[in-house]
């Protein structure tokens, strides 16, 4: 027999309004597990698949226990009720009342659903001091108390006749008729009188109608009552079953209706809660998607409308820069104008100077000629006074002086040409100034009509600057918009993924119950590839970038659902970054072959913050501050920014391992480096992936529940 180690002794406590369901095979094998047996088992959905049932199976069950529970589904193929003591998978345990119940393909036993709900402590304290007395009589080899269908009784003698004592439906028609019968003829028998005999017909007629009102009559009319109530959908009171022989087995198989349409029932309010959560996710996307496409339509306009003005002010711009160029070349022709009058200009007084240079010549002659003309007076003063009245010395000095006279006659002369010919000179280069100078003014004229088109293109060019500004600002508006859609879109399709795995539980859940010939039972999928698919999923040493992205963009769905549903949440357990599947890939295979990537580093911080983000809205669920939870899950708050980061790291990532599973220098570069790379450390107490069960033996197979 199996035994399952560690055992802790602790219970686990959960709601009584949850129903554990599970399918098994002939084998013993799990072909089906609700999200309820699921969680409060402790495994994943992954180690449960295709494994024995007796993985949950607790050491204190008796053994007695499951060999009734065997022979009263496969060999009686009769319901089977009773208390278990069930395992989960850190030692802790659970009480259920289990109802195991044969399926059937047609006359043969397939397998065996198992609907269990939760006991009252009455039940689990008596069903505790039976076991205990059953496990001490089977260690001293004298085991008095038995099982028969989930009933206590005794072994030997006593339990014979405890057994025979019950009378079943036949049994009490039987004494009913018996009764009746039995004494008139007695009474007629011992010689009686008529009227006694009858008064004794009557009697037994009497007693046999009471015996049949309260052994058959009676119970009949309690199962047809909670038939009727069965029937009407009232699953408030749970059948009791509190009859015996045929009527109990009725009433067995009516509990057993019950429970499960209670269970399904239950399953799919569950599951449409679920789908409440992942409605409002999609109908919130929606419209936060809509709105920031009507922003983007918006920004979009003003795109348009500066687009506009910038496509006229470039025409504008276009215009004056034509008629800048224009005024250019005017400008530079009156420019060249203007300097060859100045050289003009210039050339004419240059030819004054010269001028003036020759009438500064003549006047130095005039000066010389005057210098002589003096001192020859004087010479001849000089020569008059010696010689007195002789005259020959003043006649010489007198024509010398008439010489003189003349040369500055002569020279005087050419002054007043020159004179002459400097004015008229000097007229020309004044008008031709004045010319110049009205040139110069239309330059002048022509640059400040330059300088104000210029101003009028570096305004339009402003202009441009803005518009430009506004383009690149409405781009960036666009662009973020764009990112966040695509963020948007990415929930939408973790919140629609979110829902068809709801979907698939819902319809598994009706798969628990054959409507057609064509249905296929749960107990007949295969036993062996659930196994293999769960092990492929919850495979450690393999990612699938994918399912990790979905996985954590469905968080904000579950807590959503947590909030709606008043869902316990193990927070310390979300805190955890290496209790996911990402987390057991980072610590474990990822972190031997990309530790030494940066961005592999980034992913490692990222997703422990996200998980501690995760935990603090589960903390708040789980102290009814839901109001401040549901605000977290909303908006740009810090768990939002942090599952943004992981996935947007994500995609980084696997975008770069495949790019290295396309290189071959990449991959060797990989693997050298891999091999130095340093190894990651779960933190302490991280889970490590459970092994594989082992294979149990065929008395295990048949000993599991």
């Amino acid at each position: 027999m199996r035994v399952n180690l560690p055992v802790t002794q602790k219970a686990y406590d959960f709601p009584a309004d949850q129903t554990l369901i599970s399918v098994t095979d002939v084998k013993g094998r799990i072909t089906y597990a609700n999200n309820n047996f699921v969680a409060v088992s402790g495994y994943t959905r992954e180690e449960l698949l295709g494994q024995p049932h007796n993985i949950v199976r607790h050491p204190d069950m008796p053994e007695e226990a499951f060999r009734d529970l065997w022979h009263t589904i496969l060999e009686e193929g009769r319901p089977w009720t009773g208390l278990v003591k069930n395992r989960r998978k850190n030692g802790d345990h659970y009480w259920v009342r289990a109802n195991a119940t044969p399926v059937r393909e047609g006359d043969q036993i397939v397998g065996f659903l198992s609907v269990r709900t939760k006991p009252t402590e009455a039940e689990i304290q008596a069903a505790e001091a039976l076991y205990a007395r059953m496990r001490e009589e089977a260690q001293r080899g004298q085991l008095r108390t038995r099982l028969s269908g989930g009933e206590v009784v005794r072994a030997g003698i006593l339990g014979w006749l405890q057994r025979a004592l019950r009378l079943g439906l036949r049994g009490r028609l039987v004494l009913g008729y018996a009764a009746s019968a039995a004494l008139p003829l007695a009474l007629l028998a011992a010689g009686l009188p008529l009227w006694a005999a009858v008064l004794a017909v009557l009697l037994a007629l009497a007693a046999g109608v009471a015996i049949i009102e309260h052994g058959f009559v009676r119970p009949v009319r309690r199962i047809v009552r909670q038939a009727e109530h069965l029937a009407s959908g009232d699953l408030v009171e749970p059948i009791t079953v509190d009859t015996q022989g045929e009527l109990k087995r009725i009433q067995l198989a009516l509990q057993q209706v019950e429970v499960g349409v209670r269970t399904i029932v239950r399953d799919i309010r569950h599951e449409v809660a679920n789908l409440r959560g992942g409605t409002q996710e999609i109908r919130a996307g929606n419209l936060d998607l809509s709105n920031r496409t009507e922003q983007a339509a918006s920004s979009l306009a003003r795109v348009a409308s500066s687009m506009e003005e910038i496509h006229g002010t470039t025409q504008e711009s276009a215009r004056l820069a034509a008629e800048g160029v224009e005024v250019a070349r005017n400008t530079l022709a009156l420019a060249r104008t203007g300097s060859e009058a100045v050289g003009m200009l210039t050339g004419t007084m240059r030819e004054i100077t010269e001028s003036s240079q020759r009438i500064t010549d003549i006047i130095q002659v005039i000066e010389g000629v005057a210098f002589q003309t003096n001192i020859l007076a004087l010479n001849a003063a000089v020569e008059a006074a010696r010689a007195g009245e002789a005259g020959r010395g003043f006649a010489v000095v007198a024509s010398e002086v008439r010489a003189l006279a003349q040369r500055t006659s002569e020279a005087a002369k050419q002054i007043r040409q020159l004179i002459t010919e400097s004015r008229e000179r000097v007229l020309v280069g004044d008008a031709r100034s004045a010319e110049a100078v009205q040139r110069m003014q239309a330059v002048t004229e022509a640059v400040e009509r330059v300088a104000r088109m210029f101003e009028d293109v570096s305004h339009a060019a402003q202009e441009q600057s803005q518009g430009v500004a506004q383009i690149a600002e409405a781009i960036a508006n666009l662009d973020g918009i764009t990112q966040q859609n695509a963020a948007m879109v990415e929930q939408l399709a973790a919140a629609a993924a979110a829902l068809d795995d709801q979907v698939q539980t819902v319809h598994g859940t009706i798969r628990v119950f054959r409507l057609t010939p064509k249905d296929v039972l749960l107990v007949k999928e295969d036993a062996v590839a659930l196994r293999k698919a769960a092990q492929e999923r919850s495979d450690p040493n393999k990612l699938d970038f994918d399912a990790a992205i979905q996985a954590h963009q469905q968080w904000r769905v579950r807590l959503r659902n947590a909030i709606l549903k008043d869902e316990k949440l193990d927070v310390a357990t979300i805190r955890r970054d290496d209790c996911c599947v990402l987390g057991k890939w980072i610590y474990g295979e990822g972190g031997r072959q990309h530790g030494q990537l940066p961005l592999f580093s980034t992913l490692v911080e990222q997703h422990k913050r996200f998980h501690q983000e995760a935990g603090h809205v589960a903390e708040l669920i789980v102290r009814g501050r839901k109001e401040e939870a549901n605000a977290l899950l909303q908006g740009d708050s810090p768990f939002l920014r942090a599952g943004r980061a992981v996935v947007d790291t994500l995609h980084r990532l696997k975008e770069m391992v495949a790019g290295a599973r396309k290189s071959a220098a990449i991959q060797q570069q990989a693997a050298a480096g891999g091999r130095g790379a340093p190894r990651l450390t779960a933190p302490t107490g991280a889970a490590t992936p459970a092994p594989a069960a082992a294979a149990a033996s065929a008395q295990d197979e048949w000993t599991t529940f």
